[in-house]
């Protein structure tokens, strides 16, 4: 092991305390959203890489789903291609959606499935083209005009939500014992490609495998109460009186509503952690206290 490793297991305190909580999740399957920082820094994603392989050398099945906001904007830049954003969304006309295409699907995945290959693993990387993984439908906005407040339908172009996932090609690679990695980009029925918030599309296929954890790492340690603190624990109930009483604001609510749907659609738990903490996702897993929120049913 190296000293990372050994690192996180120390925080467990002994491998012996460990052993239990990496038995109890053999067979299942996780679905892990990765993306922000913890992506873009090489340390960390050499970390993450050996962390989904020690996840399937102990039984379960790890399926990532990635993102790249980042890398998109740095290419298009590059590419002289002018790019706005309403809401939060990029507008992606017909020359965008083909660069995100193009760095999701291609360099940002394969970098991902070479850094699992090289930590020891079998990986595949795949689209939600591939397999009709991910039936889009363009996602529809509308945003009230401030002077006659009467509500009008914004075009954000290519971009989609999940309508209709079909795991079948992520369960026969876990059948074959090979880590999936999915960029979320998705077709709807006429053959056009869309891009698909990675939150929203882990979101879906976790629900659509029947996940045992959903498990969404972000930039901050989880939901934070009023004070600052990090709540470790919330039902379905009290997540949706975190988001109408104040308590989750800005980029949160939208990943707090997406853990939501996951558990809805059948994920036994979703969780919101630290993705720049080294080893999150393991001191989550298998230790008692764990890392983020755990949000589930009760």
């Amino acid at each position: 092991m190296t000293n990372d490793r050994e690192e996180w297991l120390g925080k467990a305190r002994t491998l012996s305390e460990a052993l239990p909580y990496m038995r109890r999740y053999a067979g299942r399957t996780f679905v892990i959203k990765y993306g922000g920082h913890a992506m873009g820094d090489e340390h960390l994603a050499e970390l993450f890489a050996r962390d989904i392989v020690l996840l399937k050398q102990v039984g379960i099945n790890p399926v990532v789903v990635h993102g790249g906001g980042p890398q998109i904007g740095e290419m298009l830049k590059r590419l002289q291609i002018k790019s706005e954003f309403i809401d939060g969304l990029r507008v992606t006309d017909k020359e965008t959606v083909e660069v995100v295409e193009m760095v999701l699907s291609g360099s940002i995945n394969k970098q991902i499935v070479t850094a699992i290959s090289k930590a020891g693993g079998r990986a595949v990387g795949v689209s939600g083209k591939d397999g009709q993984l991910i039936i889009a439908r363009k996602l529809r906005r509308t945003q009230r005009d401030p002077d006659s407040n009467i509500e009008k339908v914004l075009d954000l172009g290519f971009v989609g939500e999940p309508h209709q996932v079909n795991p079948q090609i992520l369960e026969g690679l876990l059948a074959a014992d090979i880590i999936p990695v999915v960029a979320p980009v998705g077709v709807d029925r006429q053959g056009d490609t869309y891009n698909i918030n990675a939150d929203t599309s882990a979101g879906a296929i976790a629900g659509a495998l029947g996940a045992t954890r959903f498990f969404l790492l972000t930039d901050v340690a989880g939901v934070l109460d009023k004070d600052k603190n990090l709540i470790p624990r919330l039902s379905l109930e009290e997540a949706r009186n975190a988001i109408a009483d104040g308590t989750a604001t800005g980029g949160m609510i939208p990943k707090i509503e997406t853990c939501i749907e996951a558990v809805e659609q059948g994920v036994d738990a979703a969780v919101i952690l630290d993705g720049r903490v080294p080893h999150a996702l393991l001191l989550e897993i298998f230790t008692e206290g764990g890392a983020g929120t755990l949000i589930g049913r009760e």
